[in-house]
């Protein structure tokens, strides 16, 4: 019996070191250099597609970087530029005003990459838009902009170029999604409820490229200190609103570093990478709603209970730099009030 259960283990660890050994070589097969790749990051004038940004200069890619804000695409434009003639990137950035949830502005947009760079060989869709405010105060059009943005956005982006990475059978696209897309966290529900629908496309355009040897990369990161709340949109009572959001972001028990993350996020891409989801924090908590969906239902209840009701200004809009009080900015805000200042939010 014993001799019957020696050899099970052997043959068990056998096993076990053949299957990491071929994981090991799949991926090493799998890998790409980004030196000279033509790359497309969306929303990439400032915060994380900043980041992102950066990263893939250093790597050697040949860059172009979409937003809707035309004088933040010449002041990232100027930063990354300024970053590849210091580390040795000859490839000049090419910055492209679009708005990713039109489906025409995004054909001309890579029309134009494709003439002057040649066909997109990454594409990172990281566009997106926050708004923060209790349900009370969210309406229709605020589920429909965060859809465009982060449905519609990446799938438009996604359609457009899959043409001619089938033709090369190659590819990589990573979609920046959220933990807020596997767990919907209170007051940020069209933004969450965006971002699950993403999760749902990114994972099964990876499942169904695969046989085209395209690599679709779904992120789900935790809070990033990138600046962000800045200009997210804040309803109902603003101020309050803005201040436990940029707290929250500016905590390092809460949130990472924002380029860190991008090497991360850039590495995953090189490796074709299925699913990557960022930070402790992140990690844990999806882990818990996995485990236990329920509780974790009731528990975000009674942090929703802990959270501004509503009331303020009700369903109007400000963004973060107009919802300023005593807590934002403040000592508790530094890390964020810096990453906003590195990556372009002011």
């Amino acid at each position: 019996m014993k001799a019957t259960q020696k050899g099970l283990l052997r043959w068990a660890v056998i096993g076990l070191a053949g299957l990491l050994g071929a994981k090991l070589i799949s991926r090493q097969q799998r890998a790409m250099s980004l030196q000279n790749k033509v790359a497309l990051v969306t929303g990439g004038s400032r915060g994380l597609g900043l980041e992102l940004a950066r990263v893939l200069v250093e790597e050697g890619a040949k860059m172009a970087i979409c937003a809707r804000n035309a004088a933040d695409l010449k002041k990232a434009k100027h930063i990354l530029n300024a970053l590849a003639k210091k580390s040795g990137n000859p490839h000049k950035v090419l910055i492209f005003t679009c708005d990713v949830g039109k489906l025409k502005q995004v054909e001309a947009m890579i029309q134009k990459i494709t003439r002057k760079l040649g066909p997109v060989e990454v594409l990172i869709n990281n566009a997106g838009t926050i708004q923060v405010g209790p349900v009370e105060e969210v309406q229709l059009s605020d589920h429909a902009e965060a859809l465009n943005a982060h449905y519609w956005g990446p799938l438009y982006t996604m359609q457009t170029v899959l043409p001619d990475m089938r033709k090369r059978q190659a590819g990589r696209i990573v979609n920046i999604a959220s933990i807020g897309g596997k767990v919907s966290i209170p007051h940020l529900v069209p933004y969450s409820a965006s971002k699950h629908a993403l999760v749902g496309l990114s994972r099964g355009y990876h499942a169904e490229l695969l046989k085209d040897h395209i690599y679709v990369t779904t992120v789900c990161p935790g809070l990033m200190r990138t600046g962000s709340p800045r200009n997210a949109i804040f309803k109902g009572k603003h101020r309050k609103e803005y201040a436990w959001f940029t707290i929250g972001d500016s905590s390092p028990l809460s949130s990472v570093n924002a380029y860190d993350a991008a090497r991360q996020i850039i590495r995953a891409c090189r490796y074709g990478k299925s699913d990557v989801t960022i930070s402790a924090q992140a990690v844990l908590l999806a882990g818990l709603n996995n485990l236990l969906p329920g509780l974790m239902a009731d528990v975000l209840g009674l942090v929703n209970r802990a959270l501004p009701s509503a009331g303020g200004i009700g369903k109007q809009q400000k963004k973060g730099y107009q919802s300023k009080s005593w807590l934002a900015p403040s000592f508790l805000t530094i890390r964020s009030q810096q990453a906003a200042r590195r990556n372009n939010q002011l």
